[in-house]
């Protein structure tokens, strides 16, 4: 999240992505970084115990709302970065 709010702050638009399972810790330190309307880019959970091929599945699911976030400043939820 650090990341992404000092990329945002440069002007740098910033997709930064959560599983479900953590969606609300990053908008917590988000938050806390003043950042609050920078909403996370969300894919299922778990991630770190997938296959190569389950990985690929989740980059899928994740360019669509990547791509929104990179093009329009929106996460596809009316919210804006």
């Amino acid at each position: 999240m650090h990341d992404s709010v000092m990329l945002e702050v440069k002007g740098r638009p910033t997709a930064m992505i959560a599983t479900a399972e953590f969606v609300l810790e990053a908008k917590t330190q988000r938050d806390a970084l003043g950042m609050a309307g920078l909403e996370p880019v969300v894919i299922a959970h778990p991630l770190s115990s997938l296959t190569e091929e389950e990985i690929g599945r989740r980059i899928e699911q994740a360019l669509p709302q990547i791509e929104r976030v990179w093009l329009t400043g929106t996460t596809g939820d009316g919210k804006m970065e």
